[in-house]
């Protein structure tokens, strides 16, 4: 029993201090043995980056993530100087640009970067949320994988050596602008017009949610006059020697949106007057690229950062019940508790290996990353390349939706003290989760893409035959449950109208997709060896 005192002792100084000391890789036994696991003979490479940078971003950085999140610290927009110059500034604070050019200043992109060098480190990075560091180096990677496929002009090999290898020490950033006021997600509804212009092109219109705006290029969809097929353009935010004086590339940021989390990432509306674009890849493939190549290449990276927030709430809400003492126990000693930090520990566990199991099935794709269904190679590049694609988008939708249920899960742990925006940065990684779920397409965008992609291949590529590629290496008995289901889900009712038979089977199909993939990272996860 406790006895009145008016000078409580009590203090959270132990776990503060625990918290200080944390290494989110030497720390994380398993993280290196998942790392050991997929990375093949990249492995003594990529553990020996981790160890290096991991303690900047366990600490140097994950303060200063904290601090930009702050509400006084979020992005605006200053449109004129005093002089009366539309410049368009981004305002941001000074953490933001210290550490963003610390993080781009990695090379990450760079020839000299080895693969999983650079996934293990982005994994780290992505321990501290958002920060206006996650998204923009997403957008750089997808930029990237368009220009080593399609640079072929100067303007673009310029382009690719300035967000690869740097110029002067300066590494640029990308970002991509695709969403638009009528369509969102349908990109095919795009408005935004492309015009030749002499020996080039310039773009004229409005995007509606552009991402990373402080962004050196953007990859932009618009279509060309008189055409209902959407190209793709890389779209410089200055042309040469207007950065310093602030003059943008024929464009206006109409305004700042406020959005629930990624608060730190100025995300824009956009206007388009006349800009300097170049195109890139055939313009009659531009939807194809954009959605197999860039979107594909970002949904990829959901996966990543759901597992890299996901181990850090489940460590630190583990940490604190360590800690934490309630009713003369330790918060760990309830069984309740210690049920919770059971699954939080093996979903954080599933989720990390899945992504590094999928990571390394892209990299064994032949010439990386392609546009559409259709491919001219044989028929095992095939099945793998189409393996791979809908991996992808099942991944995005399972770990997007799980992420939030485990944060705010971990959150709990912590009780009152777990919605405190100062007391942890949980709340933090919770609200980027949340928007984290609608990058990309939306669940029920891509729910429906993998359904009528299984559809269109049953010629070549049997569900059936799908499933056993897949699900490699479990059971017999589970790879049948599933075939059986999907025989049944394949034989599907009129999709276009609501009806109650409609509606059961797509919520079927909704259930379907979670539980295969949740399939698919238990398998991922037997492989890992913890020493």
């Amino acid at each position: 029993m406790s006895k009145p005192d008016r000078d409580n002792p009590y203090a959270f100084d132990p776990f503060l201090a625990w918290r200080q000391e944390v290494d989110y890789y030497a720390h994380d036994a398993f993280l290196q043995a998942a790392l050991k696991t997929f990375a093949g003979d990249q492995w003594e490479a990529a553990d020996k980056a981790a160890r290096e940078i991991s303690p900047k971003v366990s600490h140097r950085w994950r303060d200063m993530a904290d601090r930009i999140a702050r509400p006084e610290n979020q992005p605006s927009l200053q449109a004129y100087d005093a002089h009366r110059h539309r410049i368009d500034r981004l305002v941001r604070p000074l953490d933001i640009e210290v550490m963003e050019r610390e993080v781009f200043s990695e090379g990450l992109f760079s020839e000299r970067t080895p693969a999983w060098v650079r996934l293990i480190k982005q994994a780290l990075i992505y321990e501290n949320g958002e920060a206006c560091i996650a998204c923009p180096l997403v957008c750089t990677e997808g930029m990237v994988a368009l220009l080593d496929q399609f640079a072929d002009s100067d303007e673009l090999r310029a382009v690719r050596r300035h967000v690869k290898e740097g110029v002067e020490g300066d590494f640029a950033i990308g970002a991509q602008y695709l969403s638009e006021v009528q369509g969102g997600s349908d990109v095919p509804a795009n408005l935004l017009e492309a015009i030749e212009d002499g020996d080039g092109w310039r773009i004229f219109g409005s995007k509606f949610f552009c991402s990373a705006t402080h962004a050196d290029y953007a990859v932009v969809t618009a279509k060309p006059r008189d055409s209902e097929q959407v190209g793709l353009f890389i779209v410089p935010s200055w042309l040469p020697g207007d950065k310093a004086a602030e003059r943008r590339n024929g464009f206006t940021i109409d305004r700042i949106k406020w959005k629930m989390g990624t608060a730190e990432l100025p995300t824009c509306e956009i206007t388009f007057d006349g800009a300097v674009a170049y195109p890139i890849g055939p313009l009659a493939r531009g939807l194809a690229n954009v959605v197999g190549i860039v979107l594909t290449t970002s949904r990829l990276t959901v996966g990543l950062s759901s597992a890299a927030s996901m181990l850090r709430a489940q460590r630190e809400a583990a940490g604190y019940a360590r800690f934490r003492e309630a009713f003369g126990l330790r918060l760990d000693s309830f069984p309740m508790v210690a049920a919770q930090l059971a699954k939080l520990e093996r979903d954080a566990q599933r989720t990390t290996a899945g992504a590094f199991k999928l990571y390394r099935d892209v990299q064994a794709l032949p010439g990386g990353l392609k546009g559409g269904l259709k491919t001219d190679e044989d028929a095992r590049t095939r099945r793998l390349r189409f393996d791979v694609r809908e991996l992808i988008m099942l991944q995005k939708i399972a770990t997007a939706y799980d992420a939030p249920d485990h944060i705010r899960l971990a959150i709990s742990i912590f009780g009152g003290h777990g919605v405190i925006e100062d007391f942890s940065s949980l709340p933090r990684l919770f609200r980027d989760a949340a928007v984290n779920e609608l990058w990309e397409g939306p669940r029920n965008v891509l729910l429906t893409q993998i359904y009528r992609d299984l559809m269109r291949v049953a010629d070549w590529y049997p569900a059936s035959e799908w499933l056993e590629s897949v699900l490699a290496g479990a059971s017999a008995e589970v790879i049948e449950h599933f075939q059986a289901e999907l025989a049944e889900l394949a034989d599907a009712p009129d999709l276009t109208t609501v009806s109650p038979q409609s509606v059961a089977h797509v919520e079927r199909w909704d259930g379907f997709c979670q539980d295969l993939f949740h399939t698919y990272q238990d398998q991922a996860l037997a492989e890992v060896e913890l020493g």
